[in-house]
């Protein structure tokens, strides 16, 4: 046999072997097809009638009108008298807390406990609705944990972007203060000076987290410190800040207090959790750096009402009755200013799982339903840098998806009881399971 014979040879198999791996991936290629009788665009902000939503290996290829070209060998599953949304995101959960075990009653338990907790905690928030959670501190890598468990296949949950724990100065928010000196505690996130700083941020890195989160002032559910003092100066917030940043990641930031807000937009922080006693000058330095505000404005009511019985020190209580209603009314205003928000709840602090109840106390706050819709898909999208993955009903982002058997711009607490879950294309809750 000559060469050129055998060259073509070579030549033909090739192109076997190509076409033949083609049709392999098209007959594995799992395609569904969702209609219902409503959608909201949260891009455009409007209503659209008789969508119909392909989804192929977990990701949607077609946005269009029910009665459209259907792949075939495709799954459907039709959700008459339904509106479909995005699959929500919650910017500021715990995914392994639980508030009945607040306070000193949390120390009943062995340390894996919460990872425990973590996993049904998981299955509850998917199935309310919630695909993609930002875990803004946990222990022990749980979160990190809770994530491999998820995305191999182990157990139901949503996509989870992992802070790991949250970093913060020593005797402040994000460290333990609850006990004497005689009690040694691990504290693996407390660090002080831009050097140590600097340091954590790498280390967190190193074991999972997507985010960083830092403690810029004191806090409610911390026993020893004043909500609105600062604990970090900008200088140490700078460094962490540009610290992430070059590991490419993004930054959250817990911070009550006015000052320590502005120095954390200054350092050039992408998110300000609660962000309670922000004033005007604050506003407009975050629409200036374009912040996103994560306020969590639903939770005073769960604290107020169980935490006594939960255990919560009466310390938190305390700073809880001044905080609450003044954090709603910076809401209102900074909404009212321009200021980016988006959907935080706090997770962990009240039940997980009970996530959407938010939503009717940001409308109730301002917003309008379509307003509050958008700050937990496509803004906090934005606000992650996700925004071709999740946050949308749109052509490249996964086929996450969430049915009410209402209309949520009507009436927005339809979203706490919702009909449908559907995540990368799979059923999660509702027909078709």
């Amino acid at each position: 046999m000559v060469q050129g014979d055998i060259t073509e040879m070579k030549q033909h198999r090739w192109v076997l072997a190509a076409l033949t791996f083609t049709l392999a991936s098209t007959a594995w290629a799992d395609t569904v097809v969702v209609t219902a009788d409503h959608m909201v665009d949260v891009i455009a902000g409007k209503v659209v009638d008789h969508p119909q939503i392909t989804i192929t290996d977990g990701r949607i290829t077609a946005v269009g009108s029910r009665g459209g070209n259907i792949p075939a060998g495709a799954r459907k599953v039709d959700l008459p008298g339904m509106t479909l949304l995005p699959g929500f995101i919650d910017m500021h959960t715990h995914i392994t807390g639980d508030p009945r075990y607040s306070g000193y009653k949390g120390l009943e338990f062995t340390d894996n406990f919460w990872t425990v907790v973590g996993v049904a905690n998981a299955k509850k928030t998917v199935e309310a609705g919630f695909t993609t959670i930002r875990n803004v501190g946990s222990a022990n890598f749980d979160d990190v944990a809770i994530k491999q468990g998820i995305d191999n296949g182990y157990i139901p949950g949503p996509r989870i972007v992992p802070a790991t724990y949250a970093i913060g100065a020593t005797g402040g928010h994000c460290d333990s203060t609850e006990f004497p000196p005689s009690v040694t505690v691990p504290a693996p996130a407390v660090a002080d000076g831009p050097e140590a700083i600097r340091a954590t941020v790498r280390k967190l890195r190193k074991y999972g987290a997507e985010v960083i989160k830092f403690c810029a002032t004191g806090g409610v559910l911390s026993k020893t410190d004043t909500a609105g003092g600062q604990q970090y100066s900008l200088e140490e917030m700078k460094a962490l800040v540009d610290e992430a940043h070059m590991l490419g990641l993004r930054v959250a930031v817990h911070a009550h207090g006015t000052s320590g807000i502005k120095d954390a937009i200054r350092a050039g922080a992408d998110t300000i959790e609660h962000c309670s006693l922000a004033d005007a000058e604050a506003f407009t330095l975050a629409k200036q750096h374009g912040t996103y505000f994560d306020m969590d404005i639903y939770n005073d009511d769960y604290i107020m009402s169980e935490g006594e019985k939960n255990g919560t020190f009466k310390e938190s209580l305390e700073k809880e009755r001044v905080i609450g209603l003044k954090q709603r009314q910076t809401f209102q205003a900074a909404n009212k200013a321009g200021v980016k928000m988006i959907f935080g709840t706090d997770a962990g602090v009240y039940p997980n799982g009970d996530n959407a109840h938010q939503f009717a106390t940001m409308v109730q706050w301002g917003m309008t339903p379509m307003q509050a819709i958008q700050a937990a898909t496509v803004t906090a999208g934005e606000a992650l840098g996700r925004s071709t993955d999740v946050g949308a009903i749109a052509v490249g982002r996964y086929g996450d998806l969430v049915g009410v058997t209402s209309d949520p711009l009507a009436d927005v607490k339809v979203l706490q009881a919702v009909a449908f879950v559907m995540k990368g294309g799979q059923v999660v809750k509702g027909p078709g399971k």
